[in-house]
């Protein structure tokens, strides 16, 4: 079973998320800000991270760049998940290694494509 880590401070989000992906056959952990979210990946081992970048203290762009810095999360495929929706938003989380980027509110189907999409390149490679 894949493991997905969710790193999503609105509790609605993160829980709706989370159930969707326990529906599909995916193991997934939550986590409520970028802090506890780069530590549970560490410790959890996800096969893919979701993250928002709005979030109180580290945010999903710092959630990032740290989890590069590790040789342990730095291969992890990363999916940002945010309601900043301008082209420059989207171009930043790319540029700064995400590997795709949904926005808020997204399309239930949208996200489970993404992640599959994502999961399948990441074994290929």
């Amino acid at each position: 079973m894949r493991k997905i880590l969710i790193i999503e401070d609105n509790a609605d989000v993160r829980e709706n998320t989370a159930d969707l992906l326990e529906l599909s056959d995916y193991m997934e952990q939550t986590s409520s800000d970028g802090a506890s979210g780069i530590e549970k990946a560490r410790s959890f081992h996800p096969d893919l991270i979701i993250c928002d970048i709005m979030m109180p203290g580290i945010d999903g762009y710092q959630v990032l760049q740290t989890l590069q810095t590790d040789s342990k999360t730095a291969g992890i495929p990363f999916i940002f998940l945010s309601a900043k929706a301008d082209k420059s938003d989207v171009r930043k989380g790319l540029n700064l290694g995400a590997d795709d980027y949904l926005t808020k509110p997204f399309e239930e189907h949208e996200l489970l494509e993404a992640i599959g999409s994502r999961l399948k390149r990441h074994d290929f490679l």
